[in-house]
């Protein structure tokens, strides 16, 4: 008998995902609003499916109720179809292709085999991605190379005054003390140090709420915690900006300026573009930039970046943001999971964002392929912000939207060089940090 497909009206909803799974792990409602940072009548609206759910609060939620966030947008039998896609996509060395178009038939017949695949595929998923962050800290954490630079100066002076001592037996004495005073000092100087890098990776096992960013890693990481989407901006303007910071936490004087410009670049575009006429316009494209250049007077750049802050209550698909200067260097960024991006290395060459600032005010639309297979879609432009009083010469910046493709081929690209498996990248300007 052929299994009957539920009806949009017949699936369990989101809301009614989150109730049945926190009941299920006896959880109080007031415990897991608490846990996520909202109210209990506000979970208790989510649970009721009277409020809609999306972005970093569909995260949060779904890690405390220990469910990938699939589960809870689609049900669980579409985040098992999802990873063991996933798992058949990762086999291009096998003998013979995974028969993907009889998923349906493995987990009806086999749910415990399906269920071991899947799991497995997760795992793997993420041990990767631990290993890319992993790749990323070591190459790029400051504090790191600056210990580590200290212990080895540290230690070839403790060998360079050992040495001293083994190979001349006849040192005057006030030398020898001189010898034994410094090596002791050296290596007590060893001791601190390494006990201090100790410490900065036990801080991070510790999962610190903030972890010490640069001034533009801040302000990411500050847009990050509202998904980037500010309603009080919308709502108000510039006038909510001081209340916003004063509930950014601590930051140094120079991420705050960058924070409050940041803000005010947002509440521009917002003014510019007011978020209730620019989403009706964006559904009614079905998300699409194009037709919605007219509506911002041809400033593409300007269309770009409200639909990277639409929030997903909209409609709106989950979009990615890179923006850069004329150096290549990322100034903002919105990350999309499958679009990995060191937070502190440089991006693949091959981005459409770079070749968009050898075109200037020429949009253009494109196809990627991130090397796990990950296709997206790509609009890029780049346009003056300002110009050198000297000689008139235009200050160029690019900017880059993009959103996951369901299927096809792209220009294949990665997340920049030292993290890019692709041996054979005909741009490539560094060995991969793994050789």
């Amino acid at each position: 008998m052929q299994s009957r497909k539920l009806s949009d009206l017949e699936r369990p909803q989101t809301g009614t995902r989150i109730r049945e799974r926190r009941q299920a792990l006896e959880i109080k409602q007031a415990d897991l609003a608490g846990a996520v940072g909202i109210s209990a009548s506000y979970l208790n609206l989510i649970e009721h499916n009277k409020r809609a759910i999306g972005g970093k609060l569909l995260n949060d939620i779904a890690r405390a109720l220990q469910l990938d966030p699939a589960a809870l947008t689609e049900g669980p039998e579409a985040s098992l179809y999802a990873a063991l896609c996933a798992s058949a996509a990762t086999q291009t060395g096998a003998d013979a292709a995974a028969e993907t178009d009889r998923i349906d038939a493995l987990t009806a017949r086999f749910p415990g085999w399906a269920a071991t695949i899947a799991g497995q595929q997760r795992q793997i998923s993420a041990l990767e991605a631990l290993n890319d962050a992993l790749r990323d800290r070591l190459g790029h954490d400051h504090v790191l190379a600056d210990a580590m630079h200290e212990v080895l100066s540290t230690a070839s002076a403790i060998r360079a005054t050992a040495a001293i001592l083994a190979e001349d037996s006849a040192i005057d004495p006030q030398w020898l003390a001189r010898f034994h005073r410094n090596l002791h000092e050296e290596a007590e100087r060893l001791a601190d140090r390494a006990t201090a890098l100790s410490k900065h990776f036990e801080a991070d096992q510790g999962h610190r709420a903030r972890p010490e960013f640069g001034a533009a890693e801040a302000v990411e990481h500050f847009f990050d915690l509202s998904d980037h989407h500010f309603p009080a901006i919308e709502a108000k303007g510039t006038s909510t900006i001081a209340g916003l910071m004063a509930s950014a936490g601590p930051l140094d004087p120079t991420a705050r300026r960058a924070a409050e410009t940041a803000l005010a670049d947002y509440a521009a575009d917002a003014a510019r573009l007011p978020l209730g006429p620019f989403s009706a316009a964006a559904r009614a494209a079905n998300f699409t930039p194009e037709p919605l250049y007219a509506m911002a007077g041809g400033d593409v750049a300007l269309v770009l970046r409200r639909l990277a802050a639409l929030p997903l209550e909209t409609g709106a698909p989950e979009f990615g943001l890179a923006i850069c200067d004329a150096s290549g260097a990322l100034l903002r960024q919105r990350r999309h999971p499958g679009f990995a991006v060191p937070r502190f290395a440089d991006g693949c060459p091959l981005w459409p964002v770079y070749r968009a600032l050898s075109r200037p005010l020429t949009p253009e639309r494109g196809v990627i392929e991130m090397p796990d297979g990950a296709v997206f879609q790509t609009w890029s432009i780049s346009q003056p912000v300002a110009a050198i009083s000297e000689t008139g010469e235009p200050v160029l910046q690019a900017t880059m939207l993009l959103r996951q493709d369901e299927a096809g081929f792209g220009t294949p690209v990665g997340p920049g060089c030292s993290f890019c498996t692709r041996p054979a990248c005909p741009a490539r300007r560094s060995p991969h940090l793994a050789g």
